[in-house]
């Protein structure tokens, strides 16, 4: 490895498993200092139990790195102000944040209630959200401090927050939310030298394996597993890294070798009366724009 992050102390919230384990790891590879957080929960949020947050850290250290473990709920204010203290006091410093924790409860809209909505955007926005806040307090106390950090944050969306996935209003209502948070950390803390970006990747986990299982199996033979997880992290290091400077407020969807910079709303057709419309007139209106606008990318599960 390059050693791309030598001396950089990364935090990764679900690093237990899945995508999180491999940022946590290619962190590691490339030098720098990880804090992994876990809460060990199951699939759904449920359960608990022993972290597998440990046996990552026990990976890193068996490689020759330096980590350690992380057990607090992150959607608690005294969960992720715990998670900063963690780096800062664990390793001396913070530099990147790497918000990735979620889990599904899938649900078709009519069957969905309360709970699983709330339970869902609980972990996903409140558990990006919470995080960045308490990081954003960190740096931005340093810069005022003449200790300006190079600090990044990669935040995790999804293809469902971009486009919308049957089955998925919750999850697909959260990575929206994302999308938009990003956006606007961006433009806050860009004053302190932090960076705020985010992914939305498509690769094997808990969270897709069942969901999407002929898409996200393993090869059978030799070759590229392009659904594995690991295909991802690449760039999230790089997006981690002082090598990134100058990148912020973008969206990345990333998956097998393949990486592209998403566009997100921008205006397109436009028609101006000048005054106010009928509802007709609007109508009609609106019918011309859409003839002349690009058809939108079809919903992850449509027929």
């Amino acid at each position: 490895m390059t050693g791309l992050c030598a001396e950089r102390v990364v935090v990764v919230t679900g690093a237990g498993r899945g995508l999180g384990r491999a940022h946590a790891l290619a962190f590691a590879a490339e030098g720098a200092r990880v804090v992994v957080n876990d809460l060990g929960v199951g699939l759904d949020g449920t359960g608990g139990g022993a972290s597998p947050a440990q046996d990552v850290v026990d990976e890193i250290t068996a490689a020759g790195g330096e980590a350690i473990a992380h057990g607090g709920d992150i959607a608690t204010t005294e969960g992720a102000a715990s998670l900063v203290a963690a780096a800062v006091d664990g390793f001396g410093r913070l530099d990147t944040l790497v918000n990735n924790a979620g889990f599904l409860r899938d649900r078709m809209l009519v069957n969905l209630d309360e709970d699983d909505w709330d339970a869902v955007m609980r972990v996903h926005l409140k558990g990006h959200f919470l995080p960045l806040r308490h990081a954003a307090a960190y740096w931005r106390a340093e810069s005022k401090a003449g200790r300006g950090r190079r600090a990044r944050v990669i935040n995790t969306s999804s293809g469902a927050g971009l486009l919308g996935s049957v089955g998925q209003g919750n999850y697909a209502a959260a990575k929206a939310g994302i999308v938009g948070l990003t956006l606007v950390a961006a433009a806050e803390m860009g004053r302190y030298g932090v960076q705020v970006n985010a992914i939305a990747p498509a690769a094997r986990t808990r969270m897709t394996e069942r969901t999407f299982a002929d898409t996200m199996a393993a090869p059978d033979g030799p070759g590229f597993d392009a659904m594995a997880p690991e295909n991802v992290s690449p760039l999230v290091v790089w997006l981690g890294s002082d090598a990134a400077a100058g990148v912020t407020g973008r969206v990345f969807e990333t998956e097998g070798g393949r990486i592209t910079v998403m566009e997100g709303w921008r205006p397109g057709p436009t028609a101006d009366k000048s005054a106010r419309w009928t509802p007709a007139e609007a109508g009609d209106a609106a019918l011309d724009l859409l003839a002349a606008a690009e058809p939108p990318h079809p919903v992850y599960g449509a027929h």
